[in-house]
C-alpha cells in the first residue's frame, strides 16, 4: 500500500541549455520548505553526467516508490550540443531512454540506456514515470513519431506513448497513449482525491490558425489509461508568449499547487504558476520565486528531512 512520508522540503531535478556540460543532471534544493525558491547544488555543476547513446540527457523525472523508499529517474537520451539536426534527431534519434535508480537520492550508481520505442518510432522524447496502482506498476510515457516504413520518411506527427514496468528494466510492449492526430510532447501527471491531472503541450503553429498553439492544455482522468476529458487550454497565454515542458507539484505545507512553464524562446525560461484549485483549471503568476540559473526541463520532488540534509550533505 502507497505511504506518503512526511516532506520538508523539495528537490529541482533539470538540465541546462546546450554548451558543454549543459545537457546532464543538476540538482537545486528548496530554501527550507519554501516551495518556489531555490538554490543550485554542487555550486551549479552536474551531479550526474551521460556518456551513453547520444552523450547527453534532457528532460529528468523523478518518481518515488509506492513504499516511498526507493527512486527511478528517467531522462531523454538526446545532446543538442553535439549536434542541432532536429530532422536527425526525429527521424533516426535515440529510442531509449536514461535510467539510473537510488534509495538515497543521493549515491545513483550507473545509468543504463533501456530501449522503449517501437522500430517506427524515430525519438522518444521527455519520459517521464507515474505509479499506477490499477495496474500495480509504473506508466513510464514519453513523445515519438512514428513512421510508417523503415526508411523513416515523410512527415508525421509526434504522439505519446507509453510502457508499463515493474523495475525499470523489462518494459511492456510500448502502445499510443495520446493522438490527436497532431504534434503532442511534453506530458506530465499529477494525482489528487481519485483524479489524474495531465498537462502537455499544443505543438502546432499559431501562424497556422491555432490559437493556443505553443502552449499548455490540461485533461483530467480517473483512470490513467481511461478516458481523458479537456480542463483548459492556453495555460499561461498573456504572461507568456508560449510554452512548454510543463511540471506540476503539490505544496506540502497547503492546499496549493504550483505549475512551471518554461518560455523556451525567453531568457528567463520557466515561470510558475499557482492554484488553490486544482480541478478549475486557471493558473495566476507566482509573484516571488527565486530559481537556479539556467532552468530546464525536470521535475520538483517533495522531500523528507532527512533526504534534505543528505542531499545538502553531498552537494551542498
Amino acid at each position: 500500500m502507497s505511504t506518503e512520508p512526511a516532506y520538508s522540503g523539495y528537490l529541482y531535478v533539470h538540465f541546462k541549455r546546450e554548451d558543454e556540460d549543459g545537457e546532464q543532471i543538476y540538482f537545486a534544493l528548496s530554501e527550507g520548505d519554501d516551495p518556489l525558491h531555490f538554490d543550485d547544488l554542487n555550486d551549479g555543476e552536474p551531479v550526474l553526467r551521460s556518456s551513453l547513446g547520444e552523450g547527453g540527457v534532457r528532460d529528468p523525472h523523478i518518481v518515488r516508490s509506492p513504499e516511498g523508499d526507493r527512486f527511478a529517474m528517467v531522462a531523454t537520451d538526446l545532446r543538442l550540443f553535439a549536434s542541432s539536426d532536429w530532422d536527425r534527431h526525429q527521424r533516426w534519434g535515440s529510442r531509449s531512454i536514461m535510467v539510473w535508480e537510488s534509495d538515497d537520492l543521493v549515491d545513483w550508481g550507473e545509468g543504463r540506456l533501456v530501449e522503449v520505442a517501437p522500430p517506427e518510432a524515430g525519438n522518444t522524447w521527455a519520459p517521464e514515470s507515474v505509479w499506477d496502482p490499477e495496474q500495480e506498476a509504473y506508466l513510464v510515457h514519453w513523445s515519438s513519431k512514428l513512421y510508417d516504413g523503415p526508411e523513416h520518411e515523410g512527415e508525421t506527427h509526434n504522439r505519446i506513448m507509453y510502457a508499463t514496468t515493474r523495475d525499470f528494466r523489462e518494459f511492456t510492449e510500448p502502445q499510443v497513449w495520446i493522438d490527436r492526430g497532431w504534434h503532442t510532447i511534453d506530458a506530465t501527471v499529477i494525482e489528487h482525491d481519485g483524479v489524474y491531472y495531465r498537462y502537455l503541450k499544443d505543438e502546432r503553429s499559431r501562424e497556422q490558425g491555432v490559437p493556443h498553439g505553443k502552449t499548455i492544455f490540461s485533461e483530467t482522468a480517473t483512470s490513467l489509461t481511461g478516458e481523458w476529458k479537456p480542463l483548459a487550454e492556453g495555460i499561461g497565454l498573456g504572461p507568456l508568449s508560449r510554452g512548454e515542458g510543463p511540471l506540476v507539484y503539490k505544496s506540502i505545507t497547503e492546499d496549493k499547487w504550483y505549475l512551471w512553464i518554461d518560455e523556451f524562446t525567453a531568457e528567463r525560461r520557466y515561470v510558475p504558476f499557482e492554484t488553490t484549485d486544482l480541478a478549475g483549471g486557471a493558473w495566476t503568476p507566482a509573484e516571488d520565486f527565486r530559481l537556479p540559473r539556467d532552468p530546464c526541463h525536470g521535475v520538483v520532488l517533495p522531500v523528507t528531512a532527512a533526504e534534505y540534509e543528505r542531499l545538502r550533505a553531498a552537494w551542498g
